[in-house]
């Protein structure tokens, strides 16, 4: 199981989720509706309590790894602002053959990123894109992982792109996967990133929070 651990960027600090984040992540949550189409967001105090409980849970069994995520200098007077949450999730052991050479013991061969949601004003910004960088680099760097995945609703076009611009590769397209946010049978997309493509990967990501990090400067 994977001891709670922050992962720290200049923009944005990924913080082991907790109870206490509740009634900060109720204000974020509250602050578009409009833009939770395809990813369930909970709404008031006793979904997030739930779903942070619920959350806490999979923690606890070592399913997940749960982040809330602190936007710097974004509160009043420049203080740091809780505006969404985002996990480690569907973590996989690999048990290789008697005698084989890659096994591993206590970290994890495969992660997917997923449960990720941010408060309207941090959407589109550098928050969600260097929250993705610090969440591979550690899956690929530390923990030395074979695949990073990414999921999402087959109808989620913004967020499609978002993964095949950054250089996810579409592994295929599952029927009736899950509950959909708009209370359908979802159909998800399933995009991956291996070991050999992070490199290229990573310096996608590092020129697009260069980018985002100019565009917020100048406005």
């Amino acid at each position: 199981m994977p001891e709670p651990f922050t992962l720290d960027g200049r923009f944005v600090r990924l913080e082991p989720l907790s109870e206490s984040h509740i009634p900060a992540l109720v204000e974020a949550a509250a602050e578009d509706r409009g833009s939770y189409q395809w990813t369930y967001t909970p709404d008031g105090s006793e979904e997030m309590t739930a779903y942070v409980r619920d959350a806490l849970a999979k923690v606890a069994r070592g399913a997940h790894v749960a982040f809330a995520t602190v936007r710097r200098g974004a509160g009043p007077g420049g203080s740091d602002r809780v505006v969404g949450a985002t996990r480690f999730c569907e973590i996989a052991y690999w048990e290789w053959p008697p005698g084989a050479t890659h096994q591993r013991h206590g970290v994890p061969d495969v992660v997917d990123i997923g449960f990720t949601w941010l408060s309207g004003s941090a959407q589109r910004t550098a928050v969600n894109t260097e929250a993705k960088l610090l969440m591979m680099t550690h899956a690929f760097e530390v923990w030395r992982v074979h695949r990073v995945a990414l999921q999402t609703d087959v109808r989620n076009t913004r967020s499609r792109a978002a993964i095949e611009r950054i250089g996810g590769q579409l592994d295929g397209i599952m029927r009736a996967d899950r509950p959909g946010a708009d209370d359908t049978v979802r159909t998800s997309a399933r995009y991956s990133i291996v070991a050999a493509e992070w490199p290229g990967v990573k310096a996608r990501l590092a020129a697009r929070l260069e980018a985002e990090q100019g565009a917020d400067a100048a406005q």
